[in-house]
């Protein structure tokens, strides 16, 4: 049986931020579609530690400062059930599927290292299958115009979108367009679930050079080169002394 074709898990996070280094979570959906079973979706609204949502990040997500501390969760516990319910579905063999999984599983671990937990690439180690629709429509249609956030390639492979921004509509839409892409081609769909995986860390690898080669010759752009990680999933935590 193909991949699309069973189960799958969509992630992914809202937060007060675009750098993962710094940026807390704001909510979060694990969801699993697919497979011919109904869906089901966890959702989570955190207090983000008692920090401050930037008014630019509740214009993305429509979440204030004032609800999530009124109404969220402790961010520790929403880390740690987040964190629980990938490790289920990892060691069930389902994939998971993230939008730009590079921002959403690094901003999982720095979450999780701050609270002295273990990160979820140290509790499943190899046994993580990603499918990053970011990625992979990249690779198979490198030379489209236009956007490639999450509500292009909506647009793109006709795929119902929904309350746009909302972690749980966000998560739903990644795993209906990772199995329109699945169709994509023969190494996409029919490829072994980990060697899915592994394609993606070589293209994601090469996208970051090529991008990194484009800031680096745009007037205005050239300094932002230095930013781009190659690095996929996620990017390695640095090490302390």
């Amino acid at each position: 049986m193909s991949w699309y074709s069973d189960r799958m898990c969509g992630f992914d996070l809202e937060s007060t931020g675009t750098d993962p280094e710094t940026a807390r979570i704001v909510t979060a959906c694990v969801v699993h579609v697919g497979g011919g079973a109904p869906t089901q979706s966890a959702t989570w609204l955190s207090d983000v530690d008692g920090q401050e949502i930037p008014a630019e990040a509740t214009a993305v997500h429509r979440v204030t400062t004032e609800r999530a501390h009124a109404e969220g969760t402790d961010l520790r516990q929403v880390v740690d059930e987040v964190h629980a319910a990938l490790v289920e579905a990892v060691h069930r063999g389902v994939p998971v599927v993230a939008m730009n999984a590079r921002y959403d599983l690094t901003l999982l671990d720095r979450e999780a290292r701050r609270y002295g937990m273990t990160p979820l690439t140290d509790r499943v180690g190899d046994r993580l299958c990603v499918i990053d629709p970011f990625v992979i429509d990249k690779q198979v249609d490198r030379y489209r115009r236009g956007g490639r956030k999450l509500a292009d390639l909506c647009r793109h492979y006709q795929v119902q979108l929904g309350d746009a921004h909302s972690a749980e509509a966000d998560a739903i839409a990644a795993c209906r367009v990772a199995w329109r892409l699945a169709q994509a081609g023969p190494g996409i769909g029919a490829a072994p679930l980990a060697v899915l995986h592994e394609k993606q860390v070589e293209w994601a690898a090469e996208q970051a050079v090529s991008l990194a080669e484009y800031f680096a010759r745009t007037p205005g752009k050239e300094d932002r080169a230095a930013t781009v990680r190659p690095e996929w999933p996620l990017i390695p935590a640095q090490r302390r002394p």
